[in-house]
């Protein structure tokens, strides 16, 4: 690489040096660049290697430049990044009264109202328009949207320990899933638009030999220096002065 170095500092004269690298191996290895070196990939599998396995690995690579997974699969995360993601799920879900379960709301409104939490015109509002509750909260104050997130989030024991509520948050913690981790992402040329990473990969080694992903790098230009800029901007301030 030194040599690289030095070549392109006479080309541009700036010394430059390297500030990071990874290497990846196994049996087959696939790169994807994309945009002109804007960001770069590579994919990593061992098992079976051939131009169609190789083939499957760049489109994968195609698929982590585009969606930029955080996670091979969720596998890879630990029991503290996968309580940290249900918490903040259940923290969101309690802070958005209109998207809970009917059950929980409803109970939520019936305190709010006997309690005497809410306003009288915003009881006035919930009693016009109850019969259409999935437009309730375009017609109800702030201020009762906030008192509504508030109750639940006093009954946070109860509520998380009720099978409804449980059953959102395990659905929006899927999704979220379905978005970080590479393997339970659709893949972005499934023909059905629902094929996942996983089923695709699955189809190539059973058609062209078994093989395992078993990591990838995915660099982009400028990742990592936004700290620098900020530093680097104070020290401009402070000579300055």
């Amino acid at each position: 690489m030194q040599s690289e170095l030095e070549e392109k500092t006479l080309t541009i004269g700036e010394k430059l040096s390297i500030r990071r690298f990874q290497k990846i191996t196994g049996d087959c290895v696939a790169s994807y660049i994309h945009g002109g070196g804007r960001i770069g990939v590579l994919v990593a599998a061992d098992g079976a290697s051939n131009d169609a396995i190789k083939e499957a690995l760049t489109n994968v690579a195609m698929q982590i430049a585009a969606m930029n997974p955080q996670y091979l699969s969720r596998n890879d995360m630990s029991a503290d990044e996968l309580a940290k993601l249900r918490e903040i799920t259940e923290k969101s879900a309690l802070n958005d009264p209109a998207s809970l379960p009917k059950p929980i709301l409803n109970k939520l409104i019936d305190k709010a109202i006997n309690d005497k939490v809410w306003s009288d015109a915003d009881i006035a509002t919930y009693e016009e328009h109850k019969s259409n509750m999935q437009y309730l909260f375009n017609f109800l104050s702030k201020e009762a949207a906030a008192q509504l997130a508030e109750l639940a989030l006093a009954d946070e024991a109860n509520i998380v320990a009720d099978k409804i509520f449980n059953g959102l948050v395990e659905g929006r913690v899927s999704k979220q899933l379905k978005e970080i981790c590479l393997m339970d992402q659709v893949y972005v040329k499934a023909e059905d638009g629902k094929q996942s990473v996983a089923k695709y990969l699955a189809e190539v080694a059973k058609a062209n030999g078994a093989f395992t992903v078993k990591g990838y790098v995915r660099f982009e230009t400028g990742e990592g220096l936004e700290k620098k800029n900020e530093d680097f901007a104070a020290e401009v301030a402070a000579q300055l002065q």
